[in-house]
């Protein structure tokens, strides 16, 4: 008995150090209950429409820059695909051609896991291929900041093919070529 009112303290009956941890399963179940409602009370938060914009699983950034919008310092771009469906994307003010185009990466991503699962997409073949288009105008140049081409909170940029020319139009000719014609000069 002395034993147990040292280390319990006030444990009605001296019995929380009995039975390997008697107590513990006390504990762990309130854990347990509390961690459910908190699960509970995010998933009726992020049902709710006002906080529609937060993803599933948020991570810091996401939640900055959605506060930053809040605050004015970031701005919402609407993303109109190809099939005439679109997106939304949160930059900040000072964000970059680059900047948009991580953002939209990301949102795709996300997009397509919780639709189909894990899907890849080749990133490096879209930007090949199509670029971002606002005001008739291409947005090629990935360090120019948005706001230079008039992007504000509310703006839309769209998908458009774009295919980037040669410079010279020509096919080069082949190493294999070079190197045969080379040897027959030798000789």
């Amino acid at each position: 008995m002395e034993w147990s009112e040292k280390n319990e303290g006030s444990t009605p009956g001296g019995r929380g150090g009995e039975g390997g941890g008697g107590g513990g399963g006390v504990v762990y179940c309130s854990e347990n209950a509390k961690r459910a409602k908190l699960n509970s009370t995010l998933a009726a938060l992020l049902d709710d429409p006002i906080l529609s914009d937060v993803p599933m699983k948020p991570s810091l950034s996401d939640v900055d820059t959605l506060i930053s919008l809040e605050l004015g310092s970031a701005m919402r771009i609407s993303v109109l695909k190809l099939d005439s469906t679109s997106f939304d994307v949160v930059v900040m003010n000072s964000a970059t051609v680059k900047d948009l185009k991580l953002c939209i990466k990301k949102k795709v991503t996300e997009m397509e896991q919780s639709q189909m699962g894990h899907r890849h997409i080749s990133w490096k073949h879209v930007w090949a291929n199509y670029c971002l288009l606002y005001q008739n105008e291409k947005l090629l140049n990935e360090s120019a900041v948005l706001q230079d081409f008039g992007i504000r909170n509310n703006s839309q940029v769209q998908f458009i093919p774009f295919i980037t020319a040669r410079l010279n139009k020509k096919h080069t000719k082949r190493k294999k070529h070079r190197f045969f014609h080379g040897l027959n000069k030798l000789s």
